[in-house]
């Protein structure tokens, strides 16, 4: 994440979760919660990017351990304030390209509305980054937005090489110019397919969820 973006992050900590307040999401949100939570039933899960860890609470429920990590202190402060099942959920202040964990030892990846905000040119180094602490048979979860008219902040440049940007307002008044692409299913099935990773897709009116595992 640049630092710009972390930036912006971390001055929205406080507000951030206003976004799941939105009543029109409320049934995409509990969906998405249950299909997460399926997908991920037992797993040891690595989080990346949990920011204020509304997903950690979620994901928590089902995963057999989850180790959570955002490069932000500013959202890791808000996360570790709530309450997560005793012995079964850690935080670390940590980078996804410089993990503190060794080997291969995760069951699965998570991530939660990072894939939006990696810009075009970077997405097979990301996904080769998520990929690096899985264990041979682990996937990768992810869940992100889709674009919706009148619900979304409208998309207010778009650049050269297709990646979209979103003017956000917070509460103090500041604007911030944010990154945040909008993929399509086809644009999704064939990133995943040349990385040779087998894809279930799950559309929703608000969000996008997948799993990926690699190709037997």
């Amino acid at each position: 994440m640049n630092q710009d973006l972390a930036r912006y992050y971390a001055e929205r900590a406080r507000e951030y979760e206003d976004i799941y307040r939105k009543p029109e999401r409320q049934p995409n949100l509990a969906a998405a919660a249950v299909w997460l939570q399926e997908e991920l039933a037992g797993c040891t899960v690595l989080e990346v990017a949990c920011g204020t860890g509304f997903w950690t609470a979620a994901l928590s429920a089902s995963a057999r351990r989850l180790h959570a990590c955002d490069l932000n202190p500013a959202v890791l402060e808000l996360a570790l304030s709530k309450s997560h099942p005793r012995g079964k959920v850690t935080f670390t202040l940590a980078d996804l390209r410089a993990l503190p964990f060794a080997g291969r030892q995760f069951d699965a990846v998570f991530g939660g509305f990072i894939w939006s905000h990696i810009p075009l040119p970077q997405l097979d180094a990301f996904l080769a980054a998520l990929r690096r602490p899985l264990r041979p048979q682990g996937k990768i979860v992810l869940i992100d937005n889709v674009y919706v008219a009148g619900s979304s902040h409208p998309i207010a440049q778009r650049d050269a090489l297709g990646n979209t940007y979103q003017i956000r307002a917070l509460q103090d008044g500041s604007q911030h110019l944010v990154l945040k692409n909008f993929p399509t299913a086809e644009f999704l099935q064939e990133k995943f397919h040349r990385q040779a990773l087998r894809l279930k897709l799950n559309w929703l009116d608000y969000y996008w969820l997948l799993t990926a595992e690699a190709e037997a």
